[in-house]
Protein backbone atom coordinates (compact mmCIF):
# COMPACT_ATOMS: atom_id res chain seq x y z
CA UNK A 1 0.00 0.00 0.00
CA UNK A 2 1.53 3.69 -1.44
CA UNK A 3 0.49 5.46 1.69
CA UNK A 4 2.81 8.71 1.69
CA UNK A 5 0.61 9.56 -1.58
CA UNK A 6 -2.77 7.46 -0.73
CA UNK A 7 -5.99 9.29 -2.47
CA UNK A 8 -3.52 12.07 -4.23
CA UNK A 9 -3.28 12.31 -7.94
CA UNK A 10 0.12 12.90 -9.71
CA UNK A 11 0.89 14.62 -12.66
CA UNK A 12 3.12 12.93 -15.44
CA UNK A 13 5.19 15.22 -17.84
CA UNK A 14 2.52 15.09 -20.51
CA UNK A 15 0.11 16.63 -17.82
CA UNK A 16 -2.01 13.89 -17.63
CA UNK A 17 -3.20 12.46 -13.93
CA UNK A 18 -1.58 9.74 -12.70
CA UNK A 19 -3.53 6.80 -10.19
CA UNK A 20 -0.47 7.38 -7.52
CA UNK A 21 -1.19 4.06 -5.76
CA UNK A 22 -0.70 2.58 -9.18
CA UNK A 23 2.18 4.65 -10.25
CA UNK A 24 4.20 4.03 -6.83
CA UNK A 25 3.01 0.55 -5.98
CA UNK A 26 6.04 -2.04 -5.05
CA UNK A 27 8.75 0.98 -5.47
CA UNK A 28 11.11 2.68 -3.83
CA UNK A 29 10.00 6.70 -3.98
CA UNK A 30 11.90 9.45 -4.26
CA UNK A 31 10.76 12.58 -3.07
CA UNK A 32 11.92 15.69 -5.30
CA UNK A 33 11.72 19.01 -3.01
CA UNK A 34 13.02 21.60 -5.87
CA UNK A 35 12.33 24.78 -7.11
CA UNK A 36 13.43 26.48 -10.95
CA UNK A 37 14.40 29.44 -8.92
CA UNK A 38 17.25 27.63 -7.04
CA UNK A 39 20.80 27.60 -8.78
CA UNK A 40 22.04 24.32 -6.44
CA UNK A 41 18.29 22.65 -7.71
CA UNK A 42 19.47 23.73 -11.44
CA UNK A 43 22.66 21.90 -10.64
CA UNK A 44 21.01 18.71 -9.06
CA UNK A 45 18.19 18.28 -11.39
CA UNK A 46 20.21 16.85 -14.48
CA UNK A 47 22.17 14.75 -12.58
CA UNK A 48 19.10 13.29 -10.88
CA UNK A 49 17.54 12.81 -14.81
CA UNK A 50 20.67 10.82 -15.67
CA UNK A 51 20.36 8.74 -12.57
CA UNK A 52 16.56 8.21 -13.47
CA UNK A 53 17.24 7.38 -16.89
CA UNK A 54 19.98 4.79 -16.15
CA UNK A 55 17.79 2.85 -13.41
CA UNK A 56 14.42 3.29 -15.08
CA UNK A 57 14.34 3.96 -18.39
CA UNK A 58 17.45 1.59 -19.60
CA UNK A 59 17.33 -1.08 -17.16
CA UNK A 60 16.18 -4.43 -17.90
CA UNK A 61 13.82 -4.65 -16.07
CA UNK A 62 13.29 -1.17 -14.85
CA UNK A 63 14.90 -0.56 -11.21
CA UNK A 64 11.69 -0.31 -8.73
CA UNK A 65 11.76 3.37 -8.27
CA UNK A 66 9.56 6.55 -8.86
CA UNK A 67 10.22 10.27 -8.15
CA UNK A 68 7.57 12.75 -7.34
CA UNK A 69 8.58 16.38 -7.90
CA UNK A 70 6.46 18.63 -5.37
CA UNK A 71 7.53 22.48 -6.18
CA UNK A 72 8.71 25.37 -4.28
CA UNK A 73 8.31 27.48 -7.01
CA UNK A 74 6.06 30.57 -6.82
CA UNK A 75 3.25 29.70 -9.28
CA UNK A 76 2.10 27.17 -11.04
CA UNK A 77 3.41 27.93 -14.57
CA UNK A 78 7.01 28.30 -12.84
CA UNK A 79 6.41 24.97 -11.40
CA UNK A 80 5.11 23.59 -15.02
CA UNK A 81 8.10 25.34 -16.97
CA UNK A 82 10.71 24.10 -15.03
CA UNK A 83 9.21 21.05 -14.72
CA UNK A 84 9.23 20.63 -18.46
CA UNK A 85 12.08 21.96 -19.03
CA UNK A 86 14.77 20.25 -16.86
CA UNK A 87 12.93 17.23 -15.14
CA UNK A 88 13.41 13.45 -15.92
CA UNK A 89 10.23 11.32 -17.21
CA UNK A 90 8.93 11.42 -13.54
CA UNK A 91 5.68 12.31 -11.38
CA UNK A 92 4.60 15.78 -9.82
CA UNK A 93 2.19 16.58 -7.20
CA UNK A 94 0.47 19.40 -8.93
CA UNK A 95 1.82 23.12 -7.88
CA UNK A 96 -2.09 23.59 -6.68
CA UNK A 97 -1.83 20.68 -3.98
CA UNK A 98 -1.99 21.60 -0.39
CA UNK A 99 -0.52 18.65 0.84
CA UNK A 100 3.12 19.84 -0.58
CA UNK A 101 2.73 21.92 2.75
CA UNK A 102 1.96 18.64 4.71
CA UNK A 103 4.82 17.14 3.12
CA UNK A 104 7.53 19.46 3.88
CA UNK A 105 6.57 19.49 7.43
CA UNK A 106 6.66 15.55 7.73
CA UNK A 107 10.26 15.65 6.34
CA UNK A 108 11.52 19.12 7.96
CA UNK A 109 11.82 20.30 4.58
CA UNK A 110 13.91 23.77 5.21
CA UNK A 111 15.90 24.11 1.87
CA UNK A 112 16.06 23.01 -1.45
CA UNK A 113 16.90 20.30 -3.31
CA UNK A 114 15.98 18.36 -0.96
CA UNK A 115 16.07 14.24 -1.97
CA UNK A 116 13.88 12.54 0.42
CA UNK A 117 14.02 8.29 -0.35
CA UNK A 118 10.86 6.91 1.33
CA UNK A 119 9.63 3.13 1.69
CA UNK A 120 5.87 2.70 -0.01
CA UNK A 121 5.01 3.64 3.67
CA UNK A 122 6.33 6.77 3.73
CA UNK A 123 9.09 6.23 6.41
CA UNK A 124 12.22 7.51 5.64
CA UNK A 125 15.06 5.17 4.17
CA UNK A 126 17.59 8.12 3.68
CA UNK A 127 16.45 11.93 3.56
CA UNK A 128 20.28 12.76 2.16
CA UNK A 129 19.48 11.35 -1.62
CA UNK A 130 21.33 13.73 -3.39
CA UNK A 131 24.37 13.49 -1.85
CA UNK A 132 24.38 9.62 -1.89
CA UNK A 133 23.86 10.08 -5.78
CA UNK A 134 26.43 12.15 -6.00
CA UNK A 135 28.98 10.72 -4.16
CA UNK A 136 27.95 7.11 -5.08
CA UNK A 137 25.82 7.03 -8.12
CA UNK A 138 23.90 4.22 -9.23
CA UNK A 139 25.16 2.08 -6.19
CA UNK A 140 23.10 4.12 -3.76
CA UNK A 141 20.00 2.55 -5.36
CA UNK A 142 20.77 -0.68 -4.33
CA UNK A 143 21.06 0.19 -0.53
CA UNK A 144 17.95 1.76 -0.84
CA UNK A 145 16.31 -1.37 -2.54
CA UNK A 146 17.44 -3.60 0.64
CA UNK A 147 16.10 -0.95 3.01
CA UNK A 148 12.73 -0.76 1.09
CA UNK A 149 11.69 -4.36 1.93
CA UNK A 150 9.70 -5.09 -0.93
CA UNK A 151 9.55 -7.38 -3.20
CA UNK A 152 12.40 -7.18 -5.73
CA UNK A 153 13.42 -8.04 -9.37
CA UNK A 154 15.85 -5.53 -9.59
CA UNK A 155 19.78 -7.20 -10.62
CA UNK A 156 21.44 -4.43 -10.73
Amino acid sequence: MVEVFAGRTLLNKDGDFVDSEEALRNKVVGIYFSAGWCPPCRDFTPILCDFYTELVEESEPPAQFEIVFVSSDKSSDDMVEYYHDMHGDWLALPWTDDYKHELKQRYKITAVPKLVIVKENGDVITDKGRKQIRDRGLACFRSWLDAAEIFQNFKG
